[in-house]
């Protein structure tokens, strides 16, 4: 079971760690998008998203405090889905139908970050396969 649960956190940690990249080598086209969607200092918010995303990911993906990990993607993506992804806004049905499939896309990695962030302050150091037990604790 150990390694279902690395590779889990693999799996789920390469999206976002993917997307860091994205965020951080291609800061000015993205926070150009970020500028257009209404995002107040965009290209800070785009660095900072950016951070977020590495630490997060790397957090999760090697197991150290893998569930402050889990926390900062959260922190990263509900306002994500709400700032960047408002399909309330649009008109035209297959952009409205495009923006809504990427709102509940982040909402529902938000939910599994939540969850990841419950599963590991459970399971404390008894995981394996990570360098630190959990920052927080279920107790």
């Amino acid at each position: 079971m150990e390694f279902l649960v690395f590779l889990g956190r693999v799996l789920f940690a390469l999206l976002f760690l993917s997307a860091a990249v994205g965020h951080l080598l291609g800061s000015r086209q993205m926070a150009g998008y970020a500028a257009f969607m209404g995002v107040p200092a965009s290209r800070a918010a785009t660095v900072v998203g950016g951070l977020l995303l590495l630490l997060g990911g790397l957090s999760v993906l090697l197991g150290v405090w893998p569930d402050l990990g889990a926390l900062l993607l959260f922190v990263f993506l509900v306002p994500t889905a709400f700032l960047m992804h408002p399909f309330w806004r649009r008109s035209d049905p297959l952009t409205r139908q495009q923006t809504t499939t990427s709102f509940l896309k982040d909402i529902s990695l938000a939910g599994a970050a939540l969850m990841t962030l419950g599963f590991f302050s459970l399971c404390g150091d008894d995981l394996g396969l990570t360098f630190t037990g959990p920052l927080f604790s279920a107790d």
